[in-house]
């Protein structure tokens, strides 16, 4: 059974979002802000700045503070057919085509891949390719036949010969719509190389479509009940947009007018602050925490409150079958990617570790990430991992604590009354009399309060504890007075 999509967007001066609605979950929210990544899809003319034999991999100017990465098997072959090494391949100074493959992400500089692909609406074009493919999504033998026909004699009639991928879109399209997507595409690259000829390095030489678009390109079919955005300029460019490429879809496409604003009103903005939680509870009472790192993450699997009616080994099986449900939604919700290590429950038998790893790879179905599932261990561990070409949710939303540094914890009440007893014994040289001032962290001073007679014991000195709402939990003055 097909599940009931809706789409909303919202859009302001800095930012569009639009999230995606499955069946009533939000399963995927996506995010672009102005002047940050959102460049995959983007075709630059470039210049090679290093060739670094020794990892296979070459770094491009293509206009940025940070170059670009290209690694070997992202070269195009200088004849067309065999690969040699990077230094073979490509030169210092060299200026060549170049497509953003993945967005900067933390540290990471952006990945580009000088194969080409321009996606359309029931095919994508790869210009410096011959193979012709199908999707897998399409599976009814006689549409496939079709299909291949169709489009093997578009690319040698538009395309010269080069290669295609033909959409799960395409299905049941027309040949009339088939032909005017090779018409665009052709002529699309055409003028790309042009522009590539007659253009200086570096620069960009083809611009992705904005997200809007995008979604209306890749996301919009029968399944999709309506697309709501929440802008007029937004909703008419869309509305534009899918009259050329899908007419029959155009009336799917809504203005959403009303004076709440639209992620609250559908309850976005909600899932938006959850998804910065790292525990999240199971509806039988058991849990997950996610913790992400920046090229690994890691998630642990708890019973909590869930104890079951019948066996510990069915109790574990059951509990670890809605995590792993409640996995593949958070990964695709938070858009996780790299590593990821799953900490299920231990589980005796080989049939009930199959039976959650079954229910792992069923909820990732509608996941359009290139995902790789390792078998179950017999600790219960699984390892994955998951494609991602834009950063995190999480990296988007948020920034490192500055007073955790990053580690997620802070010292106790307990340490910090210590460390600040020791530091008052070395001023005073443990010498009795006076009296100290003490500011703390107004949580901090409250539990200061509650020890004053051993902290004043320890120091040998009357102590004034002082409540500051501008310190942070590990900041503090002493004042000797």
């Amino acid at each position: 059974m097909k599940a009931t999509r809706e789409i909303l967007a919202n859009s302001s001066f800095e930012e569009t979002r639009i999230a995606v609605v499955e069946d009533g979950r939000i399963v995927e929210i996506l995010w672009e802000r102005k002047g940050e990544g959102g460049l995959v899809g983007n075709i630059y003319k470039g210049t090679v700045e290093n060739v670094l034999p020794g990892i296979s991999s070459a770094f491009v100017n293509i206009g940025y503070e940070k170059n670009a990465y290209l690694y070997i098997s992202d070269v195009l072959p200088k004849d067309g057919k065999t690969r040699g090494a990077i230094d073979e391949c490509l030169k210092k100074g060299q200026e060549i085509m170049v497509q953003v493959a993945k967005d900067a992400i933390s540290t990471k500089g952006m990945k580009v891949t000088m194969d080409v692909a321009l996606p359309g609406r029931f095919m994508v074009f790869t210009p410096h390719e011959e193979h012709r493919g199908i999707s897998k999504n399409i599976g009814d033998k006689t549409e496939r036949d079709r299909l291949g026909v169709v489009v093997d004699k578009l690319s040698q009639q538009y395309l010269k010969g080069r290669g295609v991928v033909v959409r799960s879109e395409a299905d049941g399209a027309t040949d009339k719509d088939l032909e005017d997507e090779a018409k665009y595409l052709a002529h699309l690259w055409e003028s790309i190389t042009k522009k590539f000829d007659h253009s200086r390095s570096p620069s960009l030489i083809h611009r992705e479509l904005d997200l809007t678009l995008q979604v209306a390109r890749d996301f919009l079919n029968d399944e999709v009940k309506i697309y709501l955005l929440d802008t007029r300029e937004a909703y008419q460019n869309v509305s534009e947009f899918v009259g050329r490429i899908s007419p029959e879809l155009k009336d799917r496409v809504r203005l959403y007018e009303a004076k709440t604003p639209i992620f609250t009103a559908f309850n976005v903005e909600d899932e938006i602050d959850i998804m910065r939680k790292a525990k999240l509870p199971l509806p039988s009472g058991g849990s997950i925490i996610i913790q992400e790192a920046e090229s690994l993450c890691a998630i642990d699997v708890n019973t909590g409150r869930f104890t079951g009616s019948r066996s510990q080994e069915e109790t574990a099986t059951a509990n670890n079958v809605e995590a792993a449900q409640e996995v593949a939604h958070q990964l695709r919700l938070r858009n996780i990617g790299g590593i990821i290590v799953i900490d299920f429950i231990d589980m005796k038998k080989a049939t009930n570790r199959q039976r959650v790893v079954d229910a792992l790879q069923q909820s990732m179905r509608r996941d359009r990430a290139k995902i790789r599932i390792l078998p179950i261990t017999r600790l219960g561990l699984v390892e994955m991992t998951r494609e991602r070409k834009r950063e995190s949710t999480m990296s988007l939303l948020t920034e490192d604590c500055p007073q955790c540094v990053a580690s997620g914890r802070v010292l106790s009440v307990d340490s910090m009354r210590i460390k600040i007893q020791r530091e008052i014994h070395d001023l005073t040289h443990g010498r009795p009399g006076g009296t100290i001032r003490l500011l703390l962290h107004p949580r901090l001073a409250d539990a200061f309060k509650q020890q004053q007679q051993l902290f004043e014991k320890n120091v040998h000195r009357s102590v004034k504890i002082q409540g500051d709402p501008e310190l942070m939990w590990e900041d503090y003055r002493i004042i000797l007075e």
